[in-house]
């Protein structure tokens, strides 16, 4: 985990070293777009101060932010859409998340560059790219087939080395690779699932949506102390696709 004080000082050099930088030709395409993108990041940041540590979204997130290339993770219909501030649907009744969360749950987690982080919830593969520069190895799982192998080709094209995809049931997590310093889960569950608690390493950070389908859902931030002792904190209110899975129907 990077320490807290250092957490909004990450320089951008350091991000031209990480595996988005890959990605710069398609990158540069549509840049005035992010940049816009990134603008409506930060208001919503000043408006979520609840949500939002220290001074604002991590500088070194919205960078990598500005770099990936948000409309080659959506449909080709969906692409002119790509930089608007909604999530927008990627088939199998899914979705890409809204930018600014996407940008929160990076944030919140704190990875650091010897970090190992977990995503539960592949799904384009857009939020496994964004954390990538931000971790040592990303590990994702997506329930849907279709999703995580389409998603894995794609990780694997823009070349994001550092991301692993396999299709299994997140509710589980990736006990093999465990403990993880990060855990981001992009489905709403009914409950924290007690799995990822257990694979979060003391002095780690998972961000959940937590909350009924079509119900009021609430970003949760679970910490794990070095004493291995839990804390919670309810941030704001979401809307996420439900978490499938661990027991329930898929």
């Amino acid at each position: 985990m990077r320490p807290l004080t250092q957490c909004k000082a990450l320089l951008a050099a350091v991000l031209a070293s990480a595996a988005v930088v890959s990605t710069s030709a398609p990158a540069q395409d549509r840049a005035g777009e992010r940049a816009a993108m990134i603008e409506t990041i930060k208001s919503h940041a000043r408006s979520a101060p609840s949500a939002v540590e220290g001074q604002g979204i991590d500088p070194a997130v919205l960078a990598t932010m500005a770099k990936v290339p948000r409309h080659l993770f959506v449909p080709e219909e969906q692409r002119g859409a790509a930089y608007g501030d909604r999530p927008l649907p990627i088939g199998h009744g899914q979705t890409i998340s809204q930018p600014f969360i996407v940008a929160l749950m990076t944030d919140l987690i704190n990875a650091g560059p010897g970090d190992a982080v977990l995503e539960i919830g592949t799904g384009s593969g857009y939020q496994a790219a964004v954390l990538s520069p931000h971790a040592a190895k990303v590990y994702s799982i997506e329930i849907i087939p279709e999703l995580g192998q389409r998603a894995a080709a794609r990780l694997a094209e823009l070349r994001y080395g550092n991301v692993e995809v396999k299709v299994g049931d997140g509710y589980y997590g990736w006990p093999e690779h465990a403990p993880f310093d990060g855990i981001v889960v992009t489905a709403a569950a009914s409950h924290i699932p007690p799995p990822l608690v257990e694979q979060l390493a003391k002095g780690g950070r998972m961000v959940v949506p937590v909350g009924a389908p079509f119900a009021t859902q609430f970003l949760m931030l679970v910490e794990k102390r070095q004493d291995g002792s839990i804390t919670t904190r309810q941030l704001l209110p979401v809307g996420f696709v439900p978490l499938r899975g661990g027991g329930r129907a898929r």
